[in-house]
């Protein structure tokens, strides 16, 4: 079964449509790789869904286990690398500390959310720097 459908707009724009709801996302190249950056990037959207699946994850995690899961904002930042130009490094920072868990809580919830699909697609090939606020 397909996902989406992705069509080149022109200009290094792409229109992205989740093919069961009929959501679209617009990419843009960067600024930095000839685009005007007036949109995620392919590879924005890489660092982006990797914090967006391991809070999702954790969220899982919460509701089978009964944990309380109120709050998760991540900040992400995204490092390039040139010689091949890829994604060298995803910075990480996220924020728990508004659901009160206590330290054994904390610390299962983090490792489900270190293990979600993207992480694990990811893991191997890029440096991953974590941050965690409990």
């Amino acid at each position: 079964m397909l996902t989406s459908k992705v069509k080149y707009l022109g200009n290094l724009r792409t229109s992205c449509t989740h093919l069961r709801s009929n959501t679209e996302i617009i990419t843009d190249a960067p600024v930095d790789n000839q685009g005007r950056g007036e949109s995620f990037s392919p590879t924005d959207l890489v660092a982006t869904a990797y914090a967006s699946c391991m809070i999702t994850i954790m969220g899982i995690h919460c509701q089978e286990h009964g944990i309380p899961f109120h709050h998760a904002e991540a900040e992400v930042e995204k490092v390039m690398g040139s010689n091949p130009r890829k994604i060298a490094k995803i910075r990480l920072k996220m924020d728990l500390s508004e659901n009160h868990w206590e330290e054994e809580q904390a610390n299962r919830v983090i490792r489900a959310g270190k293990r979600c699909p993207v992480a694990l697609n990811l893991e191997n090939g890029l440096d991953f720097e974590l941050e965690f606020i409990v």
